[in-house]
């Protein structure tokens, strides 16, 4: 499927579900009139509004398709590495979603703490034993699963993210790479894959139609964030509403 054809399944898609959004409203002035006139609505009179569970598979595939496809295929490294930042971050979004979803989980069952301060008496300990008893006041082995996944998710595209815009600024990284792709006579965009490294701050790429591949190491040293950096940044916007310089 071209990129294109996905653009059009999108509208496409989207259509449909606009056109359900339209007749519900229509339908939806229609039935407040007739409730003056004593007008008695017939089951299901208004399903032609409903949204079906094809049209949303249908828009989520297009909408997918469309996010993660390459429109433009990059002629220099520094648009290679911000076209891998784009695509980390869309990730990030989604793992720090899945993150805030975990950390509620957790968050709530930790409310018990409060109960447990307080429960010196025999029915307030009672009443303790009874929140420990309901689910959303326990912890189990797999919310700390799903917790501890997403926190490694958001921890591996941050860290993705990072990298790839520390590389599209980096001048002397961006050059080397576009001097290799001018060397041996290839287009830097085709490449088929790209890692990063950080235990040994290395990026490797692979052009495997062409024919090439390398590694590029110690480009990064002076970009590095410790755990101390994380809170200090972290407590800094929370204060301030924006990074520290």
């Amino acid at each position: 499927m071209t990129g294109q054809e996905k653009i059009d399944a999108l509208i496409n898609s989207l259509g449909a579900i606009k056109n359900r959004v339209t007749d519900v409203g229509t339908m939806t002035v229609g039935a407040v009139g007739y409730t003056a006139l004593g007008g008695v609505i017939v089951d299901d009179a208004m399903n032609d509004g409903l949204i079906t569970q094809d049209e949303l598979d249908a828009y989520l595939e297009a909408h997918d398709l469309v996010i993660n496809h390459d429109y433009s295929t990059a002629t220099t490294a520094q648009e290679l590495f911000t076209q891998e930042y784009q695509g980390a971050m869309n990730n990030l979004d989604e793992a720090i979603d899945l993150l805030a979803d975990a950390s509620a989980e957790i968050l709530t069952a930790t409310g018990v703490m409060e109960a447990a301060a307080i429960a010196d008496t025999s029915p307030e300990q009672t009443a303790l034993q009874g929140m420990l008893g309901e689910d959303q006041y326990s912890i189990d082995q797999a919310e700390v699963d799903a917790y501890n996944q997403a926190v490694a998710q958001v921890e591996n595209y941050a860290q993705q993210a990072g990298a790839f815009m520390a590389a599209a600024n980096n001048a002397d990284l961006t050059a080397s790479i576009d001097s290799y792709a001018q060397v041996n006579n290839f287009v830097v965009g085709n490449y088929t894959t790209i890692t990063y490294t950080q235990s040994i701050d290395e990026f490797v790429i692979n052009w495997d139609n062409d024919g090439f591949g390398s590694g590029w190491q110690g480009y990064l040293t002076e970009d590095m964030v410790s755990a101390d950096d994380l809170f200090g940044a972290g407590e800094y916007v929370a204060e301030y509403g924006t990074m520290p310089n």
